[in-house]
């Protein structure tokens, strides 16, 4: 195992240089490194390795979101607080929603089948998206208006309001206990608690480093495993009393970085390069999870199956932003910024074949395309629209926003 690591470390810092030079983004190549060194071409990573595949993507998503909260500010978040919340579920339930009726008549799965496979794909990718909004921030496109801070919130919330759903799904199948009222009670109550959370670690964590002198390495380290414990309490919780652990880790940056500035910017950077490492391992165990025979078998009606599905959630993303200042421009920028697929339908994306449901090779094919489709094309297009689509703030605009810098 220890050599499948370093092979891929190796090759993955070779493919990033590569890549940059070329401007192409270096996650396109770690994906490709991923599938020829995986079970389904060359086979040469190890099997304990390709095992930590869940647990590492957990880690990968945790250190996101805590850079995506090292990069927000107080002043941001009131901008954008009503569209955020509305980002956070309208998108999704759309797209979720409209695949479910898609894939019952394209594929011929039940629309129990096909509600699993909607809102696998309704979950935008933290993975793609993260890193490309703080880099809107350190360039200063859109932070007047908030953007990159609208889509961060919206994005996080996004995720555990798609994974929620498909449980509901996949337990209607399985004939698991599902009470679907309390299901749907459980999205707010579990964002709700969840932002508790992270208020109540983060306030713990800012009052041990008043209290103690710890240095720039020990509080990453500290912040990490809080996070991490974080994630699981909610894990744990899940039985009791739904708790978005992941919503509270990012909120658990953003109140480190609010009442002590100096050590959030110093996390923040400290984050970026620690993802440097994390986003080379994440997409090359992604990129050998992907079976692309399988995939090739039913690729023209997965690509329609995903594409129809992207433009019921460019819907909800306009229907979310609606009563907002954003100009048509600045809209349609956050309808593409919704398009990227990948980590959170990787690590999902198997649990209906795994669960003993009829279709579920054909859910985890569908899934697959959505990833090689969506991911590239999503992140090739905020990088390209970026400049086009968003306003650069002047000198005199930053300073209020200057928190919000991430390197």
């Amino acid at each position: 195992m220890v050599l499948s690591i370093g092979m891929v470390i190796i090759l993955g810092i070779l493919c990033t240089k590569l890549l940059t030079r070329m401007k192409i983004p270096s996650f396109l190549g770690f994906l490709v490194i991923g599938v020829m060194l995986g079970p389904y071409a060359l086979n040469i990573l190890d099997h304990a390795f390709m095992g930590l595949t869940r647990e590492l993507s957990t880690l990968a998503i945790i250190i996101l979101l805590l850079r995506a909260g090292l990069g927000l500010s107080r002043d941001a978040m009131r901008k954008v607080g009503r569209p955020a919340v509305e980002m956070s579920f309208i998108p999704s339930v759309i797209e979720g929603v409209s695949v479910v009726f898609i894939a019952h008549y394209l594929l011929g799965i039940s629309f129990i089948e096909a509600g699993m496979l909607g809102f696998i794909l309704a979950a935008v990718s933290p993975a793609i998206l993260v890193p490309r909004m703080l880099d809107l921030v350190h360039r200063g496109l859109g932070v007047a208006k908030g953007i990159p801070t609208l889509l961060l919130a919206g994005s996080a919330a996004d995720d555990v309001v798609a994974i929620t759903i498909f449980s509901a799904f996949l337990g209607i199948y399985t004939g698991g206990n599902i009470n679907i009222t309390w299901d749907l009670l459980g999205i707010p109550i579990s964002l709700i608690l969840g932002i508790l959370a992270g208020l109540v670690t983060g306030a713990v964590i800012l009052f041990a480093f008043r209290k103690w002198n710890f240095s720039n390495t020990e509080k990453l380290l500290i912040t990490l495993a809080t996070g991490i414990i974080l994630n699981a309490f909610g894990e744990i919780m899940q039985g009791f009393i739904p708790v978005a652990g992941l919503v509270g880790v990012m909120v658990m940056g953003f109140l480190i970085l609010d009442k002590n500035p100096k050590v959030g910017q110093s996390l923040s950077n400290k984050y970026s390069k620690l993802w440097m490492l994390s986003e080379i391992i994440v997409f090359v165990l992604l990129g050998a999870q992907l079976n692309l025979p399988l995939m090739l078998s039913v690729i023209g009606m997965g690509v329609i199956v995903v594409t129809l599905g992207l433009l019921f959630r460019f819907v909800g993303v306009y229907i979310s932003l609606l009563g907002t200042d954003l100009t048509t421009e600045e809209k349609l920028f956050c309808m593409i910024s919704y398009i990227p697929k990948a980590n959170v339908q990787a690590t999902i994306g198997a649990v209906p074949l795994a669960a003993g449901v009829a279709s579920g090779e054909l859910i985890l094919a569908v899934t697959a395309i959505s990833i090689i489709y969506t991911a590239p094309i999503g992140a090739i297009l905020i990088k390209f629209f970026s400049d086009k689509l968003l306003t650069k703030d002047r000198d005199e605009d930053k300073p209020k926003e200057k928190i919000m810098v991430v390197h």
